[in-house]
């Protein structure tokens, strides 16, 4: 999951650089929700394993 986060990130600034600015957000805004994404998960797992010890 991060790692769509990281691709749509250069995606992203890629798009800026060329001028696409509409692209360029969208992509930008899918990248934060797959990170967000990625974060709750990524806290959910820690706290399940905390609590299985």
């Amino acid at each position: 999951m991060l790692h769509y986060a990281a691709v749509f990130l250069v995606i992203a600034l890629v798009a800026a650089l060329l001028g696409f600015g509409g692209i360029a957000a969208g992509a930008a805004e899918i990248g934060k929700i797959l990170f967000y994404i990625f974060l709750v998960i990524a806290l959910v797992s820690l706290v399940v394993g905390l609590l299985r010890r």
